[in-house]
């Protein structure tokens, strides 16, 4: 049997993850550089509702210093819907109770959302999610509180968390394609619970545009505060191109 080399990880990301929540930590763990770890920690959250997304915030001081622990770089709220629940402004109080509890930087899915978005001269989105028209309706008013126009708006209508994490990837890519519109700098596939990874490179090629989610919008940015700058491929422009980071560099 041969023996495994040992891949030293310099840097650790703690993730903040809804219980019912699936999917995210096998996508972050694909997207990561091989020099990142991740470590994970769980906030309860079975229902993407609204009560739901507001009660989650309620672990966030008592989870986030546990992942304090681990000596992570930094912490990341990764949920789109709650992090934008209370509208322009709340992922930044967010990030301060975080930073409170634990000294460590911090950022939200919402946060790393606007960052990408400012990073690629998005302007015009085109939102697709497996989640409720609700839901989407205060994601699209975030986005249009802080200057985004969203040109297209479509919605599954599923609020179990369990069950949008079974959906299988296509859905994600056939929700894509239906609300693209020709005139949208980018389709955003919201909600980090959906299986978007797999698919978005080849919805990049058929939408001749970048293809945002939650999962990998989060990922460059916990990277890019953390100062890495490793090219991604596989996953879209994004992480592929590191935009920011090679401007900032």
């Amino acid at each position: 049997m041969l023996a495994r080399m040992h891949i030293e990880k310099k840097q650790r990301i703690g993730l903040l993850v809804p219980s019912s929540n699936s999917t995210q930590e096998p996508e972050f763990a694909q997207m990561l550089p091989p020099s990142v770890s991740l470590h994970v920690a769980r906030l309860s959250l079975s229902r993407i509702d609204p009560d739901a997304t507001m009660e989650i915030v309620a672990e966030l001081d008592k989870e986030s210093r546990k992942l304090a622990d681990a000596a992570v770089d930094i912490i990341v709220f990764a949920a789109t819907a709650p992090s934008t629940r209370m509208g322009k402004g709340y992922d930044a109080q967010l990030i301060k109770r975080i930073e409170d509890a634990t000294g460590k930087p911090a950022t939200t899915a919402a946060t790393a959302m606007l960052d990408a978005f400012s990073a690629l001269g998005v302007r015009r989105v085109a939102l697709a999610a497996a989640w409720s028209e609700t839901t989407n309706k205060w994601v699209a008013g975030f986005l249009e509180s802080h200057d985004i126009e969203v040109l297209s708006q479509v919605a599954m209508g599923i609020v179990s968390n369990n069950e949008v994490g079974r959906l299988p990837p296509d859905t994600a890519f056939e929700q894509g394609r239906k609300a693209d519109r020709k005139d949208a700098d980018a389709v955003f596939l919201a909600c980090g619970n959906w299986w978007t990874a797999s698919i978005v490179e080849r919805l990049e090629q058929a939408v001749a545009k970048p293809v945002l989610t939650t999962n990998n919008m989060t990922v460059w940015h916990a990277l890019k505060k953390m100062g890495v700058r490793e090219s991604v491929p596989g996953f879209g422009q994004l992480l592929r191109d590191m935009p920011a980071l090679r401007k900032a560099a």
